[in-house]
């Protein structure tokens, strides 16, 4: 089982930075692929940007390409977003997930969410 807890969300002016985090524990050896989503209200939840374990090959959607970075530290087993040139259309509820392959099959782990408000 991976535990997570995502943190650094916060309000933000247009135009403003932030760097959420998104801490693991557990059976950290058993997770592939990391992911950060996002969830406007009243809308689905999306993905925002993905990276691979090995090759560390990130993936990012077409509406924050160019403005965020996902990154990973192995040591720690958290996993980051940096986000800058923040506009009202980012602000969403962001989460981190864990994806592997574990004993019972291949799971998917959700952390609980962390505010992104972007201002004018």
């Amino acid at each position: 089982q991976v535990r997570l807890v995502e943190s650094g969300g916060g309000l933000v002016q247009a135009g403003g930075s932030l760097r959420l985090s998104c801490a693991a524990s557990g059976i950290i050896y058993s997770i592939n692929k990391w992911g950060w989503y996002r969830q406007a209200p009243g809308k689905q939840r999306d993905l925002v940007a993905s990276i691979t374990n090995g090759d560390n090959r990130p993936n990012y959607a077409d509406s924050v390409n160019g403005r965020v970075i996902i990154s990973k530290d192995d040591e720690t087993s958290t996993v980051f977003l940096q986000m800058n040139n923040l506009k009202r259309g980012d602000t969403a509820v962001y989460y981190c997930v864990a994806r592997g392959d574990g004993d019972s099959g291949s799971f998917a782990s959700w952390g609980q969410g962390t505010h992104v408000t972007v201002t004018s």
